[in-house]
């Protein structure tokens, strides 16, 4: 136990959820900071709650302390009533497990994963009292780096960092280590210290890379400035997931968590080739965990944590071959223990509703499904390989199954989205409620009738999918999207059975200025913090109309980075980067997109994005040719 908490009683007592800031959390690592070489404060740049739930920390956490000579610590961003405590009485932030500041650390490294926590990094490196930008920094500051799915395209907070890891954790950090010690031993300049790094595979060091610009506003190069600086830096990944590490020992909160279970990660990568979904082209190739490792960390995490229940985490789990096995397996352990089975991202077959009836025997909840659009077409165009007999068939199956609760989700805004595919999305939630009336005779209903949600989120095209060069809508455009799919569902037969929910426009035109930003968007995200911009991802503390000034008061054009299609030769921001996927097969994608034709799974056939350079997982599979 922490003999000494950084913050007083009174403190405490004082802010809500005063157990975010104490530490000392069953399987949290305490060692002794004389008998270590390395001090990692490992930030999730969110309220404790979210970061807590967050399995690539866990994963990091857990390896980093497996080193002798690392202790890894956690920090979360405090939330906005101890911030303001903080910031009155002079408390530097502090790592949970120690207590004691995080600018004492060797390396201060953040995960980012939604682009709205930029100014929540701001935050943590402020009230730290770490310089913001990496140019300010000396060896009496931790080495900031940043890893996670934003790093893809790192560029609009690329001045505030030092490192970026590009891919995932598990394979160079022990690398990265190693080389600071023996930086540290030799007496390098930090500069010297960051120009090393940049020679380790996945490390990106943007300080190392000029950008220059055409008088239209593109990119005219991007270039290193010295010869041993790689002009491409490749994501680094693990080839197998089996042998890799994870955590059998996670931490526990004392609180609730938003995901409040073990996590079993049963693969990585997808198969489906979605051209709206970022992660599954960052995650490719599709590699997957043996089903013996995968038994036994089931029952090690279980004993180990005390959780009630365990959920498979993965892109798409139904593309998980061992998946009847392992179900089978957990039904039966879980069943004796008295444990919950959390089954996400499956798809609606009879397969998953018959592994559901399993699990949920006694409670059944909503089923899930993502059409993602309202028409076929639109999902020809968006590669989501699901149709409407196939969506009716699962509800079909699922009604007869005793559920009656349906949450539909779908995005707005899509390229080349015409009213009728937004029309679509209300007629298909009709014909589910429609095929409950057919499917349940009225004394089987027992009082109950269909309850269908539908939810529409507003489209951001991302990096490194094929949706990169695409137009995004204005916040016009998405609002009068929203009001045609609210008509669309009050003109249904059964709209007393439908409800329909629809994401906040403001956060979704922000995400996408921050998503595809470059370079010059860094000062606006500087001012916007200093103007009290902080936790952008939650709807109460968001001002857009202060982001919105703030880019005038820069002379910045945020639609530059949205509304406009971008040409096929374009350099992107995130050109000195590469992921595993080609850009020609990118936009080869996009061409086939935008003619409305569906690519096949890569279990159908390879179509040569590239992935196949690292030799694992699915890329090694036979192709059956079937659908």
């Amino acid at each position: 136990m922490n003999e000494k908490l950084a913050l007083s009683d009174e403190i405490l007592l004082s802010v809500d959820k005063p157990e975010r800031y104490i530490g000392n959390e069953v399987n949290s690592v305490t060692k002794d900071k004389n008998k270590v070489d390395i001090r990692f404060a490992m930030c999730f740049p969110d309220v404790y709650e979210i970061g807590m739930s967050h399995l690539g920390i866990q994963i990091l956490y857990g390896l980093f302390n497996s080193y002798d000579d690392v202790w890894c610590e956690r920090v979360y961003s405090p939330w906005v009533d101890l911030d303001k405590v903080m910031r009155e009485k002079n408390i530097p932030l502090f790592a949970l497990e120690s207590q004691e500041p995080v600018k004492n650390f060797d390396f201060l490294g953040f995960t980012i994963q939604y682009e709205m926590c930029y100014t929540n990094i701001l935050q943590v490196l402020d009230l730290s009292g770490i310089p913001l930008k990496s140019c300010d920094r000396t060896w009496d500051d931790p080495i900031v780096i940043g890893g996670g799915p934003c790093t893809y395209n790192a560029e609009p907070m690329a001045e505030f960092f030092d490192l970026f890891y590009i891919g995932e954790g598990e394979t160079r950090y022990r690398e990265l280590f190693d080389l600071y010690k023996e930086s540290k031993k030799n007496g390098d300049s930090r500069e010297q210290f960051l120009r090393k790094c940049a020679k380790v595979p996945g490390i990106y060091v943007p300080s190392l890379y000029e950008i220059k610009y055409n008088d239209d506003w593109t990119i005219a190069s991007i270039n290193p400035m010295y010869e041993d600086v790689p002009q491409l830096v490749v994501k680094e990944m693990v080839t197998d997931l089996s042998d890799a590490f994870y955590p059998t020992k996670p931490v526990v909160p004392f609180i609730k968590a938003t995901q409040d279970r073990v996590v079993l990660e049963v693969m990585r990568g997808c198969i489906r080739g979605c051209r709206f979904c970022q992660a599954g082209m960052l995650y490719r190739p599709l590699r997957e965990k043996d089903v013996e490792v995968l038994e036994k960390y089931a029952v090690q995490l279980l004993e180990n944590t005390g959780y009630e229940e365990i959920s498979l985490s993965s892109l798409s789990s139904s593309d998980y071959s061992g998946l009847p096995e392992l179900i089978d397996f957990l039904i039966d352990y879980c069943r004796k223990k008295k444990i919950n089975i959390s089954l996400p991202s499956l798809r609606i077959d009879a397969f998953s509703l018959d592994v559901m009836s399993k699990v949920q025997d006694i409670k059944k909840s909503s089923l899930t499904f993502a059409p993602e659009a309202g028409s076929q077409r639109m999902r020809d165009v968006i590669n989501k390989g699901l149709t409407e007999e196939v969506i009716l068939k699962g509800a079909h199956d699922a009604f007869e199954g005793g559920w009656n609760r349906v949450k539909l989700y779908f995005m707005l805004g899509l390229p080349g989205e015409t009213d009728e595919d937004i029309e679509g999305i209300g007629d298909i939630a009709n014909k589910i409620a429609k095929e409950y009336f057919d499917t349940v005779p009225k004394e089987n209903r027992h009082g109950r009738t269909v309850d269908i949600v539908a939810s529409t989120s507003f489209f951001v095209p991302k990096p490194f999918t094929p949706f990169q060069w695409a137009p995004m809508a204005s916040k016009e455009d998405f609002l009068e999207k929203a009001n045609t799919t609210r008509r669309g569902i009050m003109a249904q037969l059964n709209q007393k059975h439908i409800k329909y929910n629809w994401h906040e426009t403001d956060a979704s035109v922000m995400e996408g200025i921050l998503a595809r930003g470059d370079r010059r968007i860094a000062d606006v995200i500087l001012k916007a913090y200093k103007k009290g911009c902080i936790y952008d991802a939650w709807s109460e503390h968001f001002h857009y109309d202060v982001w919105m000034e703030t880019f005038a008061e820069c002379g910045i054009e945020p639609t530059f980075y949205t509304t406009r299609e971008r040409s096929k030769d374009e350099i992107f921001p995130w050109d000195m980067l590469n992921c595993g996927v080609t850009k020609q097969f990118l936009y080869r994608e996009w061409e086939t997109a935008m003619s409305g034709k569906v690519s096949p799974n890569c279990r159908q056939q390879c179509m040569g994005c590239g992935a196949r350079s690292y030799n694992v997982g699915v890329c090694m599979e036979e192709k059956t040719g079937r659908n």
